[in-house]
Formats: C-alpha cells, sequence, structure tokens
C-alpha cells in the first residue's frame, strides 16, 4: 500500500496502452490509491478505451475498482478550443459519474478569452450535474500556458487548476507562484525531466507524450513543488516514457514511479517540517 500522507495516483498517460481496468489492477499492485482514466481519445494513433454506461469496459473496471479498493479519481481529456464542444464533455461526464471521477481535465488552445471563459463556465455548470469538477491543466505549448491565468480563469468560472512539474518546469513557474494559486489547485502529476526544454513546439509535444523522466531522477525541484500545496491536495504520477515501457513493461514502469514519488515525497515532507 502507499506508504505516504497523501493520496497517490497513477494517471493513464503514465500506461497508455494499458486499458483502465488494467490500470487499476497495476496501481493496486504496485500501491497507488487512485487512477485516472482516459475517457476521450486524445489522438488518433492511441488507443481508444469506451468508458460510456453500459459499455463491457466499464463493467471491468467497476469490478476492478470493487475487487481492489483502488478508485478513479480523475478522467480526462478534452482541449477547448472554441468550437462547440458540449456533447463530448458531456458523454466525457456520464463516463465520469459511472466510474465515480471526482475531476475532470480540461485544456485550452482556444486565445479567444472571452469566449474560453464562456465556455469554461459552461462545463463547470454542465459537471456540477454529475459531481464533477472541471480542472483546467497548465500547459506549456497551449494556450493558457501560465499559473496566473489559469488562476483568473478558474476565479471567474469555477473550475480548478490541475498542475504538471513538467509543465510547471517548462514554463519556468517557481514553487512560489504554485503556492499562490494553492486555492484553486485540485491536482499536481508528479512527474521529472531533463533540464534542457526542447526547442520546438513539436519537441514539447514529444515530450509531453511519451518522453518524461521517473521522479526524482531529472531536474525538476518537484520536493519544492509539492511542498507549495497542501499536505492533503492528492498526488497523480504522470510520466510516460514509451521507450522505457517497451522494455521493462507496465508493471515494473509502474513500481518504478512510485518508488520515485515516494522518495520526492520523503523530501518534501522533509521541507514542510523544516518551513514550520
Amino acid at each position: 500500500m502507499n506508504t505516504t500522507t497523501q493520496e497517490l495516483g497513477l494517471a493513464q498517460l503514465s500506461l497508455l496502452d494499458s486499458s483502465p481496468a488494467e490500470l487499476v489492477h497495476l496501481a493496486a499492485d504496485t500501491g497507488f490509491d487512485f487512477i485516472g482514466a482516459r475517457v476521450r481519445q486524445v489522438t488518433p494513433e492511441e488507443k481508444p478505451y469506451n468508458l460510456q454506461p453500459g459499455s463491457p469496459l466499464l463493467a471491468q473496471t467497476l469490478q476492478a475498482v470493487k475487487d481492489t479498493g483502488v478508485r478513479v479519481h480523475d478522467i480526462e481529456f478534452i482541449l477547448l478550443d472554441g468550437s462547440g464542444q458540449r456533447e463530448a464533455w458531456l458523454q466525457m461526464l456520464d463516463a465520469g459519474q459511472a466510474l465515480g471521477a471526482k475531476t475532470l481535465t480540461v485544456a485550452a488552445s482556444d486565445a479567444n478569452l472571452p469566449r474560453l471563459t464562456e465556455n469554461l463556465g459552461r462545463m463547470v455548470e454542465d459537471a456540477r450535474n454529475f459531481g464533477i469538477v472541471p480542472t483546467l491543466e497548465v500547459i506549456s505549448y497551449q494556450s493558457v500556458n501560465s499559473l496566473e491565468l489559469a488562476g483568473q480563469l478558474a476565479q471567474a468560472t469555477g473550475c480548478k487548476i490541475v498542475a504538471d512539474t513538467l509543465h510547471l518546469s517548462r514554463i519556468q513557474a517557481q514553487p512560489g507562484q504554485l503556492a499562490a494559486q494553492a486555492e484553486h489547485v485540485a491536482m499536481l502529476q508528479l512527474c521529472d525531466a531533463v533540464a534542457q526544454r526542447p526547442q520546438t513546439r513539436e519537441g514539447l509535444v514529444l515530450e509531453s507524450r511519451s518522453e518524461r523522466v521517473v521522479p526524482g531522477q531529472g531536474a525538476v525541484p518537484l520536493a519544492e513543488f509539492v511542498a507549495a500545496l497542501p499536505a492533503e491536495l492528492p498526488l497523480s504520477v504522470e510520466s510516460p516514457s514509451d521507450s522505457t515501457v517497451a522494455r521493462i513493461g507496465a508493471r515494473r514502469w509502474a513500481e518504478e514511479l512510485k518508488a520515485g514519488a515516494e522518495q520526492v515525497l520523503a523530501r518534501a515532507r522533509t521541507l514542510r517540517a523544516a518551513a514550520v
């Protein structure tokens, strides 16, 4: 089981080829408390997972939750682009409610701030009926690429923020900036990265989707970011590495991510204690 005081989850992107039902069992076997489930395909290349009410995979996933006690905390992923996407997010909310999820991860490519605010606000209203809160992710190569802007949108719409340590690093955010938005942050996604920032948008996308590093084995000040937020905040390990998973397998990768996260959280506890 998880030996930290904070709940620790395993994000779908860490093992994208494992179905949500498989991910629940992997999480249970390696000591995680919850998973994030991808209920909407992000790219045409990735496996689609049908978790709509009545689907066989939903039944399998709910059985895995019942068997293991590992729950589904968050669902993903929709990119608000300014087009009519309400039907898409309503379908996601249907799946999320069936899974017992608490949050829905959203990002934004729409640079029209009034329109984005309106769409995000409507999503928040819709999601309230499902018992789910949309969480806006700051992504280095999308239109919402600062904690300050995400905080403004959270204040305006009632959404929350999900902060990802890779993207925090790539926008050169500091732990103090994260602490300043703590009231809006619903979850921190934990991963590490090499020091050198990719020079192109394509490089940033590739790194984000498939070339991250085990927590504690890169150059990101992870413990400082963790310590900047409340000790009870859920943490989700989102660290994909396609090449490593192909070499060592999903179970071993989940074990390495868990061990790395535990070490980061131990350092964060030390930082919190020193600050008292």
